[in-house]
C-alpha cells in the first residue's frame, strides 16, 4: 500500500460502508423496538456513525427506512418477474404463497408495516412508497396477467391494472388490518376466485 493510499482512503468506499451500516441498523432496530420508538440517534449508535451523517443523507427516519427496505426488495430482483410455466393459476399461486411467507416473516413485516403506517400520514412519503415499492411489485403481476391474456387464459377486455388490484387488494387488506392469517390455502382460494372472474367470456 502506498503512503498516498494510506493517508487518503477512498471516501466513496467509506461512505458506502456507512450507508449500508445505517440501512442495516434501521431494519434491525425497527424489528426490535417498533417504528414509534425508532430514532435517528439509535440508528446512528447501532451503525457506529454520528447522527449528522444520517441527516446529511436523509431527512427523517422514515426516509432511512424506505431506502433500507427498497434495497432489500431490489435485492430480490423484480426484474425476473413472475415465472411463466404456461399455467397461470399455478404461477400465481406459487408467487402469492411465497409473498404470504415473506409477509409473515417478522424481519420483513416490521419495516414494511412501519412504512405503510407512516406513509398513510405523510403524503410525500406515500408518493415515494408507491413509486419505489408498490408500483414495481404491481408491474410484475400485470406483465404475467398480460401473458395470460395473450395465451387466451384471461378475457381480452379485462383492465389488467384493475385485475391486479382485485387479486392483491384482499391480500393486503388481510395483512394490514390483521383480519386473518396469510395461509397458503387463503392464497390458493384467492387466485382461483380472481381467475374465475377474469376468465374469457
Amino acid at each position: 500500500m502506498s503512503p498516498t493510499t494510506a493517508k487518503n482512503p477512498d471516501a466513496s468506499r467509506r461512505s458506502e460502508r456507512s450507508r449500508k451500516a445505517i440501512l442495516k441498523a434501521s431494519m434491525e432496530l425497527v424489528g426490535e423496538v417498533g417504528y414509534p420508538k425508532l430514532t435517528i440517534e439509535a440508528i446512528a449508535a447501532r451503525a457506529g456513525v454520528g447522527k449528522q451523517t444520517i441527516y446529511r443523507w436523509w431527512p427523517s427516519k422514515a426516509a432511512v427506512l424506505l431506502d433500507a427496505f427498497t434495497d432489500v426488495v431490489h435485492d430480490q430482483d423484480y426484474e425476473s418477474g413472475i415465472p411463466d410455466t404456461g399455467d397461470i393459476e399455478a404461477d400465481l399461486k406459487t408467487v402469492l404463497r411465497a409473498t404470504a411467507d415473506e409477509f409473515s416473516d417478522a424481519a420483513f413485516e416490521a419495516p414494511y408495516r412501519a412504512l405503510a403506517v407512516a406513509a398513510a400520514a405523510d403524503p410525500a412519503l406515500a408518493d415515494q412508497f408507491v413509486t419505489r415499492l408498490s408500483e414495481p411489485g404491481l408491474k410484475v403481476y400485470v406483465e404475467r396477467l398480460r401473458a395470460g391474456q395473450e395465451a387466451g387464459q384471461i378475457d381480452p377486455d379485462v383492465d389488467l391494472d384493475l385485475a391486479v388490484e382485485l387479486l392483491l387488494g384482499p391480500f393486503q387488506q388481510r395483512w394490514l388490518n390483521r383480519t386473518g392469517p396469510l395461509t397458503h390455502e387463503f392464497c390458493d382460494r384467492l387466485v382461483e376466485l380472481v381467475l374465475r372472474a377474469l376468465a374469457p367470456r
